[in-house]
C-alpha cells in the first residue's frame, strides 16, 4: 500500500493497482495548491465542503476489484454536534494487510467507543490546524489515546512552503507535543518501507 499527500485533506491510497482519492478540494479553493486532476477507482468525502468534496474532478475508472474495506465513523466538524459546520465522516480503510484511517475535517472529542474503533490502526491521517478541525494539541491528545503506528498530520497551513488557509495554524504545535517526528521531504509513504518515527510530516505533492 502506498499513501500519497495531494494537499490539504486530499490522499490517493495505492494497492493492488486499486487506486482511491480521499477528500478532493475544488479548484481555487485551498491556497497554494495546483488544480486537482486525478483518476481513481473511487472516491472517498468526509463531508460536503468544496475544500474537500470534489468528486467531479476525479475521473473514475472501472474494472478494478476493490481490495478494501471500508468503515465509517459518523461525527461532527465542531464542537457542538454540527451546528456550526455540519456532520463529519471518518473512514477506516483495511486492505487485509494494513488499517488505516482518513479523519476528514474532524472537529469534536470522539466517545469511548469511536475511539476503541481507531485503535491499532497502521496509519492516521489526522487534521491538525484548528479553527476548522481539532486544533494540534487536540490532535496530539487523540493520537495518544488510539496509538496509531504511523501518523500523517493534514489540514494545516505552512508559511515557507505557501499552502494553507490563513486562519488555521502550522503543524508545529502538533509536532512538539509528539515525541517522535520526521520529515522526509517527499509526499509519500510506502507501507513496505515505513520510516522509524511516529509522526511523519509529508510535503504536499501538488504545490502551486
Amino acid at each position: 500500500m502506498k499513501i500519497t499527500w495531494i494537499g490539504h485533506a486530499c490522499f490517493k491510497i495505492e494497492s493492488s493497482e486499486y487506486r482511491l482519492i480521499l477528500d478532493p478540494y475544488e479548484d481555487g479553493y485551498v491556497p497554494g495548491l495546483k488544480p486537482l486532476r486525478e483518476s481513481a477507482d473511487m472516491v472517498l468525502c468526509s463531508h460536503d465542503h468544496g475544500d474537500h468534496n470534489a468528486k467531479n474532478l476525479v475521473e473514475i475508472t472501472e474494472g478494478q476489484s476493490c481490495p478494501f474495506t471500508i468503515t465509517t465513523i459518523a461525527t461532527f466538524h465542531d464542537e457542538v454536534q454540527g451546528a456550526k459546520r455540519g456532520p463529519n465522516t471518518i473512514h477506516i480503510i483495511d486492505d487485509g494487510s494494513f488499517r488505516i484511517a482518513h479523519l476528514g475535517d474532524l472537529g469534536c472529542e470522539l466517545e469511548e467507543e469511536q475511539i476503541n474503533m481507531l485503535k491499532h490502526l497502521d496509519v492516521c491521517m489526522i487534521p491538525v490546524g484548528g479553527h476548522f478541525t481539532i486544533e494540534g494539541k487536540q490532535a496530539a491528545e487523540l493520537v495518544h489515546l488510539i496509538q496509531p503506528r504511523i501518523v500523517i498530520p493534514m489540514h494545516y497551513r505552512d508559511d515557507k512552503a505557501g499552502f494553507g488557509f490563513d486562519v488555521i495554524s502550522t503543524v508545529d504545535d502538533f509536532a512538539e507535543s509528539m515525541d517522535s517526528v520526521t520529515r522526509p521531504d517527499q509526499s509519500f509513504i510506502s507501507m513496505d518501507d515505513l520510516p522509524d518515527a511516529q509522526v511523519v510530516i509529508l510535503s504536499p505533492r501538488d504545490i502551486a
